[in-house]
Order: C-alpha cells, then sequence, then structure tokens
C-alpha cells in the first residue's frame, strides 16, 4: 500500500450504491482533519469517523482530474486562527453526516498564532478514485467556503476560454489529415505540444482546435468543450506555406456539440484586422480560393487575374491523354500529331467548367463512355477534330453527363452557321444566310439532267452555273428551267448531233 492515500470508507460505498439505484447524485459538504489521536496509523474501509477530529469545515473544491475522468480531487483550506495540532487524517463527509472517504495524510503541524507565534493558511488536496464520479456533487455555502489561488487561477483560464477570441495556432491544416502523432502541415513540421487550427477534416465535426501529442491528439483546453467553441470563434495562424498570418473564424451557427456538430471555418484575415494591423503592412497574402469558388470568400489577386481569362497554367501532352479535373481553366497543348483527348469525368467538374485544348499535329476529342457532346453548338457529335495549329474551348454541361464545344476556330467547323457536307452531292451554310450546294448529274438521252438539292432553300435560289464533261465536237451550251426551291432540270445541248446521254454534268447552285 502506499505511503500515503484516500479511501473510500465501507459505509461510503454502501451510500454510493444506494445514490446510484435511485438515481439521485453523491453530494458531499464537509471535510474534517484529525491528529490521529496522537501516532501515525493507517486508516481503513471500517472507518465511520476520524481517530481524533480536530477541525471541521465547508469544501471549497470538488472536480474531476483532467487526465483520470474516475479520479476527483477535493480541496479545503484551514484558516489561520485555528490550529496547534498536528494533521495526520482526514475525512470526506456527504450530507446526511456519513463518513465517505478517509485520508492518510501526511504528519503537518498546523499553526496557530496566538500559541506558535506564526499563523498560516493550511491547504490540503485530497485525491480519490470512484467509478460514479460524473454522480458525485458539491453542496458549497458560498459565505463559507475560500477560494485557493488555484481554483482562482483554473477559474479565470476557464472563462478566458469561453471568449470568442482564441490562443493563435502555429499551423493551420490545408486538408484532411489523421489527427495523430508528429507530421508535416502546410509545410510546417509540428512536434508535441504545437497547437494546430484543423479546418478540413472529411468529416467536419473533427474539425477544431488541438494540441499535437506523440498518439491521438487531444483539443487546446481553451476549446474542448461545448462552452468554448461557439459561432465567432476567431483564431490567427502563425506559419505556414500557405496559411500563414491569416486570421479564421468558426461561422457555424447554433449550439455546438463538440464531435457532432459540423464546424466550418471562414478565412476572414482582411475583414477582421484594422488597417494598422501588420497583416496590411507590405504586400500582404491570403490564401488563393479554389477555381471553381462561388462564395463570398475575398478573391486574392490571382483569382481574380485567373477570372479574367487568364489560364491556371499550361500542359503539354504527347500521348493519348485521359485528362483530370486539374486540366480544367488550364491551357492544354498536344505535340503528336494523331493524338486523342478526352474530356474529365463529368462528375469531378462543377458546371460551366472550360477545358482549353490547342495542337501541334492534329487532334481527336472525345468523352467518356457514357458521356456526351451536348447540343448548344453541336449536335449529335461522336467526337471532334482540331486540325494543327485549331484551338477548342470545351465547356461541362449543367445537365448531362454532357460537354459544349464553345469557342475556338474549331467551333467553326462545327457551328449550324456553317454546317457543311463535304460529300460529292453537298453543302455549305454561310454566316449571312447563304447556302451554296453542289453536285454532279448524267445525262439522259435527250440531254437532260434532273437535280434535287441536298437541301431546299429556305426562299430560292439565286445562280446557278454547271460544267459537262462532253467532247469539243459538243458546243458546251447549258442552260436550265423548271427552277425550284428543291431543285431544277439543266440540259446540254449538241452541236454535232452526237449522243447525248451519259454526260457527266457539274453543277453549283447558290440560293438563300
Amino acid at each position: 500500500m502506499a505511503d500515503y492515500y484516500t479511501l473510500l470508507t465501507n459505509a461510503g460505498i454502501a451510500y454510493e450504491t444506494a445514490c446510484k439505484a435511485a438515481g439521485v447524485p453523491i453530494k458531499l459538504t464537509q471535510i474534517s482533519v484529525g491528529d490521529g489521536g496522537g501516532t501515525v496509523y493507517n486508516p481503513a474501509a471500517t472507518a465511520t469517523a476520524l481517530k481524533r477530529e480536530v477541525w471541521r469545515g465547508p469544501l471549497n473544491a470538488l472536480f474531476q482530474d483532467e487526465k483520470n475522468p474516475s479520479w476527483l480531487l477535493a480541496e479545503v483550506t484551514i484558516p489561520p486562527d485555528v490550529g496547534g495540532w498536528y494533521v495526520r487524517e482526514a475525512g470526506l463527509w456527504t450530507d446526511t453526516g456519513i463518513l465517505y472517504a478517509i485520508v492518510k495524510y501526511p504528519e503537518s503541524f498546523k499553526p496557530v498564532l496566538a500559541t506558535s507565534g506564526s499563523g498560516k493558511e493550511f491547504y490540503i488536496r485530497s485525491i480519490f478514485e470512484t467509478s460514479n464520479a460524473s454522480l458525485v456533487t458539491l453542496l458549497i455555502d458560498d459565505t463559507v467556503v475560500k477560494a485557493t489561488r488555484a481554483w482562482v487561477a483554473g477559474y479565470v483560464a476557464d472563462e478566458l476560454a469561453k471568449l470568442d477570441s482564441k490562443q493563435s495556432v502555429r499551423v493551420a491544416t490545408t486538408g484532411n489529415i489523421a489527427l495523430k502523432a508528429s507530421q508535416t502541415v502546410d509545410g510546417i513540421a509540428v512536434i508535441a505540444g504545437d497547437r494546430v487550427l484543423v479546418k478540413n477534416q472529411t468529416l467536419s465535426k473533427d474539425n477544431g482546435l488541438y494540441v499535437v501529442t506523440n498518439e491521438a491528439w487531444v483539443r487546446t483546453k481553451d476549446a474542448d468543450t461545448n462552452l468554448k467553441v461557439t459561432s465567432g470563434l476567431c483564431v490567427s495562424v502563425e506559419q505556414g506555406t500557405t496559411q500563414a498570418d491569416t486570421i479564421w473564424q468558426l461561422v457555424t451557427d447554433g449550439p455546438v456539440v463538440l464531435g457532432t456538430t459540423t464546424l466550418v471555418f471562414q478565412n476572414i484575415t482582411f475583414g477582421f484586422a484594422p488597417l494598422s494591423s501588420p497583416v496590411f503592412s507590405g504586400s500582404p497574402t491570403a490564401p488563393t480560393a479554389n477555381v471553381f469558388s462561388n462564395d463570398d470568400v475575398l478573391a486574392t489577386t490571382k483569382f481574380v487575374q485567373r477570372a479574367l481569362g487568364s489560364y491556371a497554367g499550361q500542359t503539354n501532352y504527347d500521348s493519348d491523354t485521359q485528362l483530370t479535373v486539374a486540366d480544367v481553366g488550364k491551357l492544354s497543348i498536344f505535340t503528336t500529331a494523331g493524338s486523342t483527348a478526352t474530356l474529365p469525368d463529368w462528375n469531378s467538374v462543377p458546371p460551366g467548367g472550360l477545358v482549353h485544348l490547342t495542337t501541334t499535329g492534329g487532334l481527336t476529342v472525345k468523352t467518356r463512355a457514357g458521356e456526351t457532346f451536348g447540343a448548344v453548338n453541336t449536335t449529335n457529335l461522336t467526337s471532334v477534330v482540331l486540325q494543327p495549329g485549331n484551338f477548342a474551348v470545351f465547356r461541362r454541361l449543367l445537365l448531362g453527363p454532357g460537354w459544349s464545344l464553345d469557342s475556338g476556330d474549331t467551333a467553326l467547323k462545327y457551328s449550324p452557321m456553317f454546317s457543311t457536307n463535304g460529300a460529292t452531292v453537298g453543302y455549305m451554310k454561310h454566316p449571312g444566310g447563304a447556302i451554296e450546294q453542289w453536285g454532279i448529274g448524267t445525262t439522259n438521252a435527250e440531254g437532260y439532267v434532273y437535280i434535287t438539292y441536298p437541301l431546299a432553300f429556305p426562299s430560292s435560289m439565286r445562280s446557278i452555273s454547271c460544267l459537262h464533261g462532253g467532247t469539243m465536237a459538243l458546243m458546251g451550251c447549258v442552260v436550265y428551267d423548271s427552277i425550284e426551291k428543291t431543285g431544277c432540270t439543266l440540259r446540254v445541248q449538241n452541236g454535232s448531233n452526237g449522243s447525248l446521254a451519259g454526260w457527266a454534268v457539274y453543277w453549283r447552285a447558290i440560293g438563300i
């Protein structure tokens, strides 16, 4: 057995059992001290009183140990005007007068000024273990008890911890991390004892202020209870590659239950600091918002420049490539002729995300399996072909899964305004509304060729010209009649009375 100890008495255990069964708290009110009858002895659990009590008073404080929740700490201060005896034993008493716990105390003399020539306050702390620590309460008379210096310091620290402004942290996270052991956070190697703002966990309920330990991290003393973590909590960051000299605010509204409530932190660096703050001296910096951000976070010059149209970067590819969300906003250049680029996974890109492509040797652009090219500027496309030097911009559609070919010189080829059928009998539309059509026909025995246009002219045919494949004996004169929106009839005249059948006639018609 230890030299000095505290143990629950049998009567105390019975009282505790009865309280648990009745669902009522264990109420402790007083502590007494004794001189052990003049000698040091080993108290037993069968005790119902001290051997010789010399003083009794109200408990000053009763609280759980921070590291061992099953331990209770009881404190009392014996005033300077009593004493003249040794303290060798102490007892904790319930509100019903039961000796709940008995203490073997290191033999200590308590002087009193009147007889000893000096006096002092005498501080006693008793530590004991119970399986029902959370059920034990302290009944005190505020007009009698005295606060110890340690109690006052602890009380002030707890009250300060309830304020929204917290002690600064060394670093802040930029992504999900394992909350254990020493590691590198935002470019800084953190060690045991460092404070860290954790704000990017996949499970947002785990966000908050932590202290680094060699094992599992623990929440900091100023942010480890619901009362200390409230909406508006602010903390500044000292170091880090991207987060240094920033200030973050908890923007979660309503009551917080640590470990359950989602905790969201927002960068308020420029909105919080006064103009005289070092944050604004020299060339202040702040984290750049994500390329897809669309919220109320302040924008850095880097973000604004990118939003104005500058590429977020450039990547050169020399082979077939499956593009990813990392390529959105960048310029991707394909340098090998005949390469194929597959657009990113539609689900990974926010609506409106742009992919910029160009090629020096020719490129075919496709979508992933199950995704399509939409019908904004394109219709029923399975792929888009870029000729050497062409440029194309593809946009992630809101509804899909699909992409639209929005701009670039490649888009002209696939635009409805430039719709073209390049077959032997084909057509080409012009932006002004004109339609140019062409084809080839063969004359019958009378020299007639009956033409049906690939497209019916919306208004009328304006002009037609043709050439025939006859010999020099033919006069080369071609006439036409029966002109319609859908077609016309051509006739080849023969100047040498030769056969008119089987001659090729090439025609070109323009209309609107």
